[in-house]
């Protein structure tokens, strides 16, 4: 957490700085832990003032801001990393700000509550090195049912940590995979080796429909309150969640069994025996 959702609200959130002129840069001091900020500020800031944003993407869970200059400033969240245009939740976990001016917002915002986030300023070429094909899967929002197969049709994983593999496809992180494959109905212990062309298309027609979902809900604020979108508001996909953190509940897509939590690769899980049925598990 953050996963595509919540950074992709996040891209949408900061979209009009495009144009902006880059006024300063401030890594801002911290009591905690500090983030990882590189090259080191007295340079990134030599690069990257008076150049003006062309582009703001994403890739796979990241932000990137694209300058004139064909240089890209890469923001990593991580586990507790926000973007923002507006003040911050808290000011002792600002770590990074961005002053521009010619452009709707006045500064864009890195905050960070744990500190394992980046900040990163890459060229053209480093950028491309990082974050080609051969080191990022398909972005989970394009990726289609072909490419699902090809990526993960001969891994003898079960398909929910596979579905985490961003060498495989690029977005997806533990929250939204136990989403995705509700809605498929696999179940998240099966094989990927023995899934066959139709269970592929599902699983890719489900990743869609709830990563889109989720984007229309500016992502997932859940109990711990940390993930705020761009302007510091709570996400509201969190109120749709089928099987997420639900445990015991009963499960909204059949009304008759009960959601069941396990472990996998040190990760929560969350499903439907009834929906998500067994056959070709790794049990």
């Amino acid at each position: 957490m953050p996963e595509l959702p919540e950074v992709e609200t996040m891209r949408r959130g900061i979209a009009a700085a495009a144009g902006g002129l880059v006024v300063g840069i401030e890594k801002m001091p911290c009591p905690c832990k500090p983030i990882h900020v590189s090259p080191a500020i007295h340079s990134f800031r030599k690069r990257v003032v008076g150049t003006r944003i062309t582009q703001l993407s994403r890739i796979g869970k990241r932000v990137v801001i694209w300058l004139d200059s064909e240089e890209a400033i890469v923001i990593e969240p991580r586990m507790t990393g926000l973007v923002l245009v507006v003040n911050p939740p808290t000011m002792e976990h600002l770590r990074w700000r961005m002053v521009l001016e010619d452009c709707q917002h006045q500064q864009i915002l890195y905050w960070d509550r744990r500190g394992l986030g980046n900040v990163r300023l890459l060229s053209k070429n480093n950028f491309q090195e990082q974050f080609g094909s051969s080191r990022l899967g398909p972005d989970a929002l394009q990726i289609t049912a072909l490419q699902f197969e090809q990526q993960l049709g001969h891994s003898k994983r079960e398909i929910k940590p596979a579905l985490l593999d961003q060498r495989a496809v690029a977005g997806i992180g533990n929250l939204y995979a136990s989403e995705i494959l509700h809605v498929a109905g696999i179940h998240p212990q099966r094989c990927c080796a023995l899934m066959n062309r139709q269970q592929w298309q599902a699983i890719t027609i489900a990743t869609h429909k709830v990563l889109l979902e989720a984007i229309q809900h500016e992502g997932s604020t859940l109990s711990d309150g940390t993930y705020r979108n761009a302007l510091n508001k709570q996400g509201g996909y969190q109120n749709q969640h089928r099987v997420y953190d639900r445990a015991g509940k009963t499960c909204p897509r059949c009304q008759s069994s009960q959601i069941q939590r396990i472990v996998q690769t040190q990760r929560s899980t969350f499903f439907c025996a009834g929906c998500q049925k067994r056959k070709g598990a790794l049990l």
